[in-house]
Parts: structure tokens; sequence; C-alpha cells
């Protein structure tokens, strides 16, 4: 039987703070009938969890875990899930284990390399997934091609992707190899559609040839090996915190 450590608390954040889901899931977790408090079937969203009390989650009890935030420059060749029907490489081959389990925030293409957040905190997680809270995250691309001055006024205004125009975004010349017809750009954006860097530069007329995540909020993947993974230290993930307005721990 699993038992509440800490104080009394609302019972959707007792369930966040499992790292199950974030707040706003557990609340729909509990209308749903799939939430129990001490064998009895949790009907109001108000009701306090007690220290010395068993929360059930679909027939499974669940527990505060401890809160663990990790980076990870993926590799390309890897899928950003826990699980793949196919039996293609997954990151949890890079992963550590905390006896909790850490959930990937947001995804890379499996052709896609870089930074990677994941966690078990899901009001975190969610937050830093939404577009709402604006989280920045930088991507190096080489193209095909050298981009004209209209291609890239046009990505940084912002492109429309099944019918709906891209946000702003910030895109920076890096560099442009002649030989290769190549060049490489820097793109910051704040959103996380499916393969949105890719569908932004193929419809500019100038595919991506590669793809690295650098850049999520104030964390960078300088210095770490491609599969190379750690974890984030109290200030660290005190910094993303604030960044989506959560309180300090």
């Amino acid at each position: 039987m699993e038992k509440v450590e800490e104080g009394p608390m609302r019972i959707h954040v007792f369930i966040a703070h499992s790292g199950l889901c974030s707040r706003r899931a557990a609340e729909q977790l509990i209308r749903e009938g799939r939430v129990e408090l001490n064998g009895s079937l949790v009907t109001e969203m108000g009701m306090k969890v007690e220290p010395g009390s068993e929360v059930k989650v679909d027939g499974q009890a669940v527990a505060i875990a401890r809160k663990y935030t990790v980076i990870l420059n993926k590799p390309t060749g890897v899928v950003t899930t826990l699980y793949d029907p196919q039996k293609r490489p997954t990151i949890v081959r890079y992963l550590p284990d905390y006896g909790v389990q850490l959930k990937p925030i947001g995804r890379l293409d499996m052709d896609t390399e870089g930074l990677l957040l994941c966690t078990n905190d899901g009001d975190l997680a969610h937050r830093l997934a939404h577009p709402s809270f604006g989280v920045e995250k930088e991507y190096i691309a080489i193209v095909e091609g050298v981009p004209t001055e209209k291609a890239l006024h046009d990505l940084r205004r912002g492109v429309f992707i099944e019918g709906r125009r891209t946000a702003p975004a910030q895109i920076e010349v890096i560099h442009a190899e002649e030989k290769k017809n190549t060049t490489g750009l820097c793109i910051t954006i704040h959103e996380g559609r499916k393969r949105q860097i890719r569908s932004m530069c193929e419809l500019v007329g100038f595919p991506v040839k590669s793809l690295k995540r650098v850049r999520i909020g104030p964390h960078r993947i300088r210095g770490m090996r491609p599969g190379e993974c750690r974890l984030l230290g109290k200030e660290e993930v005190n910094e993303l915190r604030r960044l989506v307005d959560l309180p300090i721990e």
C-alpha cells in the first residue's frame, strides 16, 4: 500500500506530485471516475488527501515521488518514446533509473538529434510543452541551397502549416557552403508542432538536411555527447519553474 508522505493537499495536486500527469489531466481523471481515495470513488475536485491515506488511479496505488528532471542529448536514429511497437531504439536506453518513470517533454523526430528534457514532474512538463508559456527552443538546421531574403522573411513572419500560420520565429544565417550548396541556420521558435522546422523550411523551398536542437529556455547541450544524460540540479530546475510561473521548490 502506497502512503502519503506529506501534509494534506488537494487530490488533483497530489496526483500531479506523483508524476503521473499534470494537475489539469488529474482533474480530468477525477471527472472520468477513475480516482479513488481510501477505497471510495472521488467525486469532488477539492477533496483533501491526508497523511496515511491511499490514492488509486485506475485501481493502481500512486504516491508522491521525488521529482527528477534530466537533460538528454538525443542521438539520431532514436525515437522519443518509452516504448515502440516497431522495436526501434527508444530514449529509455539513455535514461537513468531513479525508480520513477521519466517522461519526455515534447518530442524530437527520429532523424533529429539534440536537447530533450525528461521528468516525472507533471506540472513542469505540461507548462514547458504548452505554447502559451512561450518557452524558446533553438535549433541548428542545415538546409539545401542558399535561402533568399524572401524565404528568410517568410520564416521569420510565419508560414502556413495545415491551414494555420506558425508563430514568428528568429532566423539567423550561420554559414553557407557554396561547394556543398548548403546553408546553416539558427532557428528559434516558441511552438512544438509536429516536424515544424522541417515543414517550415520545406515550404519556403529549402528542405532540411540535418537538424539539431541545442537549447530549451536557459539550458543548452553544449559539451554533451550524443546519448549523454545528466540530472539537473535544484537551481537549474528552479530556472525552468520560474520560466513557466511555477513556485520555486
